[in-house]
């Protein structure tokens, strides 16, 4: 259909005058060819603009300006301070900065390093993300470690896109590949491909306009379309969306049609329906993981200042602190929390057992906060010294320490419909009812109430609060928004079960077509009420307590002293109680509605006639419930007697006026009352008394069975004491078992790292188990591809028919040995054993590479290249450096920095007696190295040199070597410490 002037009109005023999406390019080693391909599939006329952050040398200058403006016909230039965002080109960042966003301009700042990480990646990444919400698209290219992870997660929580170089076209894959295990990647694809999806996603409505409500089109409607999703997610994922924030959930069903290349929500629901991917991915789209270690540190030092204090002397050292996390997501909150609380007992110098529940409506959430690996930037919110108590380092990753781990208990709840926890000290419910409506909110906060412990705390985000319910909590912190249990008498109805999934708005609508629409009591006495002209009243439960007062009522009630109370008859003015009584019993017995006339009552200075009329109603939604409506009707004139005597007058006159019969009639009337009034008692105590005989009766029968119970209980207890013992034992050998495992383990760990070969295990699924430090680089292994087929590696190896070797000796049993080449042409000898279990049985392979490039190629004082020389620094603990004709230091092993404080990009190409302070400048050491120079034997010398402060003796060493094809010939000392 046709746009008309007018639409077209609004769409061109709707279009931002900036960049229509700002797109992040973190990159590392390698990065800088992926982004000139990136580059080169871009056209120039997008409207995006392209920053890209690269780790630099923060000593030399960049001229990645003038090496990308090579690639692209788009302007290239170098941040400056408050630099203007422009569409359709690319900004560097400098070195030795760091770089984020603030509304259309550009923000450095001196870098930070935090115990030793720089992460400006993940620095500029969550900034775009709080800036720039769904406009922000990130891109992770080639590069080592794990920089951008947490910031694509940012990206993504806000609404935007992301992207990462797949494994295969990256030449360092460490960070795309982390970035892929987190989870957070929309696509992993090679550059040219990624400029593909940027052009695309470009000419979207979600990316064009400043707000996704502009375009009507692309926009989720609140119709029938956005209640088939929320029914279709309820059917496969047992979740119902439709109570969670509309906006928030727009916004992610129009972010999955970005994605899927759809621009129609009609469209997108056919999609939706028949792919069930589809459905799992905006599931996940729609639980929001959004988190970090120590979020709002502020926030941790007011619990242990103030709430841990009181959670400790209010509990028993028996029983432990109970902490609950509700919306745990990937477990970083509950890790801080247990961090949080040991750090506090370690500083008072307190013993103290806690348990951690950390729950989460998210299955792959809740596995990744069980394992608890989470990638190196993670050390930006966290001190040194926390990582080194109670983190591992492992690669390019860090894991949760196992004593932390074992404090804490994670397990899927869906807090909506899910019995929570109870006896509960301190909750922690941060940034989880932002995100789901106000009537949700009503069904959750009760429910944290009633898992609190009488003295237990409520810790909620900076952007929540309780809301209407006041009377169940008490503010402690204000800034923090801490609150503590409140008691109260009145029992509070706590509801676990909400609405059955299944239940559309179809189906709710027929359960409303069965139920009178004044469902509240209050709404049926008013009802009542205007039927009879609105008489005074009052309308009390069963238990006879006043929960409402209809009109001027203090004619007929009124407070007496002492305690406070709403009981009608404690209230009620003296003369019509047994009236009233009398009346309530017999309309609760006949379930009709009951009228005395003509009751006479006294006040102060008046006499009043009134008809009393009591009506039975039942609660709707519990007919075994009772209330009544008690309806006082005037009928009287009021008689003014200012004095004692004109009181006395008027009794006599009205007495004289009154007929004998009047009084008898009116007297039989009372008689007839009260007989009615003593019938209903006899009655009800008959049937109490009936009762109470039954009771006995019951009571009598069940003490018996109480007493043959409580023998069977204590046989039970002397079965159960004896299991114990014997439970008691097991433990005691399996405590044992596992320090023995944990030792071994321990043993294997440090054996593997002690061990300078490439060893390589594979179960017999062809999946890696363990390996040596090594193996990492030959390999080209990081700490995640544990777990992973050997088959999906890069290695840095020529190996032809890996798999196929492998199987064959899992056949065979016999040990293969296959000569390989790696990337630098060294030649490694690699044998492929079977791996044998204690039971002798076989469980996969072991691999091991051995360096036999020097007896290959064998060795007469020269070499072909350096790879010999390096191989030899990489095995030797002894200091080693090498020198040229010029005596110059060419290369030294790292050793050898260590022990004389030097840096390599300091002494390198530097003349030996021009290092440190001269103390290799000594006319002894410089005829050694004249006499070594001359011929190809080993020349030693003893020689005093001082490192620092200190002098040590120590024995050189030298060979001389040249390189074939070169000139130059080469020194190769070795340097020993003489104690």
């Amino acid at each position: 259909m046709k746009k008309t002037d007018q639409e077209k009109r609004k769409e061109e005023k709707n279009k931002p005058n900036g960049p229509s999406a700002i797109v992040g390019i973190g990159a590392s080693a390698g990065g800088l060819e992926a982004f000139s391909q990136l580059l080169k599939a871009l056209p120039n006329n997008v409207g995006m603009t392209y920053i890209y952050i690269q780790h630099l040398d923060p000593k030399h200058k960049s001229t990645l300006p003038e090496i990308l403006s090579k690639y692209c016909t788009m302007p290239v230039v170098q941040v400056k301070q408050n630099m203007i965002i422009v569409p359709n080109q690319v900004f560097v960042i400098p070195p030795d900065k760091y770089l984020s966003i603030k509304g259309q301009k550009l923000i450095l700042s001196q870098r930070k390093k935090t115990d030793g990480v720089y992460l400006p990646i993940d620095y500029f990444f969550q900034s775009l993300a709080s800036e720039k919400k769904n406009k922000a698209i990130g891109i992770i290219l080639s590069g080592t470690a794990s920089d951008g992870t947490l910031g694509l997660k940012a990206i993504k929580a806000e609404g935007g896109v992301t992207f990462a170089q797949d494994e295969a076209s990256a030449k360092y894959p460490g960070m795309p590949v982390s970035a892929v295990d987190s989870g957070n990647v929309d696509f992993v694809l090679p550059p040219d491909k990624i400029a593909i999806e940027l052009l695309r996603i470009g000419k979207h409505p979600y990316i064009i306009y400043p707000s996704i409500d502009v375009n009507k089109e692309a926009e989720p409607k609140e119709d029938g379309t956005l209640n088939q999703i929320f029914k279709k997610l309820r059917s496969v994922t047992d979740v119902d969306f439709s109570h969670y924030k509309l906006s928030t959930v727009k916004r992610r069903i129009t972010r999955r049609m970005v994605l899927n290349k759809i621009n129609n929500i009609e469209n997108y629901l056919k999609f939706f329906k028949n792919d069930k991917n589809e459905v799992n991915e905006l599931y996940h789209d729609l639980l929001i993981n959004v988190t970090n270690f120590f979020r709002d540190k502020e926030v941790f030092k007011a619990l242990a200042a103030n709430i841990y204090p009181e959670i400790i002397e209010n509990s028993s050292h028996d029983n432990p602190v109970r902490i609950w996390i509700p919306g745990c997501s990937t477990g970083e909150e509950a890790y801080s929390i247990a961090i949080s609380f040991l750090e506090f007992l370690r500083k008072k110098s307190l013993n103290q057992n806690i348990q951690i529940f950390a729950t989460d409506i998210s299955e792959s959430s809740i596995e990744k906060a069980r394992i608890g690996i989470y990638p190196e930037s993670i050390s930006k919110d966290l001190s040194k010294e926390l990582l080194r108590r109670y983190f591992l380092k492992s690669g390019n990753s860090y894991q949760i320490s196992k004593v932390i781990r074992e404090l804490c208990v994670f397990a899927k709840q869906d807090i909506t419909k899910d019995p929570p926890f109870s006896r509960i000290d301190l909750i922690c419910c941060r940034n989880l009812l932002i995100y789901i409506s106000t009537e949700l909110q009503k069904k959750i906060i009760p429910t944290l109430h009633y898992a609190l412990k009488p003295k237990g705390y409520l810790l909620l985000g900076t952007s929540e609060s309780i809301g209407g319910f006041a009377d169940l909590f008490n503010l402690v912190d204000k800034k923090f928004k801490i609150y503590a249990k409140k008691q109260f008498g009145n029992r509070v109805n706590y509801n676990f079960n909400f609405t059955n999934p299944e239940y559309d708005k179809v189906e709710i609508k027929k359960l409303k077509d069965t139920i009178p629409d004044n469902l509240d009591i209050q709404k049926e006495a008013d009802r009542i009420i205007l039927s009879r002209y609105s008489p005074v009243g009052v309308l009390i439960n069963q238990n006879f307590e006043i929960i409402q007062f209809r009109g001027k009522i203090n004619q007929f009630l009124e407070p007496t002293p002492g305690n406070a109370s709403l009981n009608l008859f404690k209230m009620m003015k003296e003369g019509l109680n047994l009236d009233l009584h009398t009346s309530i019993r017999k309309a609760q017995k006949l379930n009709r509605a009951v009228l005395l006339e003509n009751i006479k009552i006294n006040t102060d200075e008046t006499i009043k006639i009134i008809d009393l009329e009591v009506i039975p109603i039942k609660a709707v939604l519990n007919p075994q419930e009772f209330f009544f409506l008690i309806l006082f009707k005037d009928k009287s004139e009021f008689y003014y007697q200012p004095t004692k005597e004109k009181v006395e007058k008027r009794k006599s006159k009205t007495i004289k006026n009154d007929s004998k019969d009047i009084q008898i009639d009116r007297l039989r009337k009372e008689l007839l009352v009260t007989k009615e009034h003593l019938q209903t008692i006899i009655e009800e105590r008959e049937a109490t008394n009936e009762e109470l005989r039954s009771a006995l009766e019951e009571l009598q029968s069940s003490n018996e069975e109480l007493q043959s119970t409580n023998e069977e209980m204590e046989t039970a207890r002397e079965e159960l004491q004896s299991t114990n013992e014997e439970l008691i034992t097991v433990n005691d050998e399996l405590e044992s078992r596992n320090q023995e495992l944990s030792e071994m383990n321990n043993d294997l760990n440090n054996l593997l790292s002690s061990i300078n070969i490439p060893i390589i295990m594979l179960g017999n699924d062809l999946r890696i188990r363990r390996y040596t430090p090594r193996a990492e680089r030959i390999w080209n292994l990081i700490s995640g591809d544990i777990g992973r087929p050997i088959t999906n590696l890069k290695p840095n190896i020529e190996v032809n028919n890996l798999k196929e070797n492998i199987l064959d000796v899992i056949d065979r049993l016999e040990i293969k040995e296959i000569e390989v080449k790696d990337n630098e042409q060294n030649w490694y000898s690699m044998k492929i054993r079977p791996y044998r279990t204690i039971e002798n049985k076989i469980d996969g392979v072991v691999i091991s590479l051995i360096n036999v490039d020097t007896m290959k190629r064998g060795f007469d004082g020269a070499v072909e290249n350096m790879n010999f020389i390096e191989a030899v620094f990489n095995t030797v603990a002894e200091p080693l450096f090498i020198l040229c004709n010029d005596l110059k230091l060419k290369d030294a092993n790292n050793s050898f920095y260590q022990k004389f404080n030097y840096k390599k990009e300091e002494v390198n190409d530097k003349i030996i007696f021009n290092l440190g302070n001269g103390e290799w400048n000594s006319p002894h050491f410089i005829n050694f190295l004249k006499n070594s120079f001359e011929d190809k034997k080993v020349h030693n010398i003893s020689f005093l040199v001082k490192t620092g402060s200190k002098e040590k003796n120590v024995s050189i060493n030298s060979q001389k070597f040249f390189i074939k094809d070169k000139a130059e010939n080469y020194l190769l000392l070795t340097i020993k410490e003489i104690i």
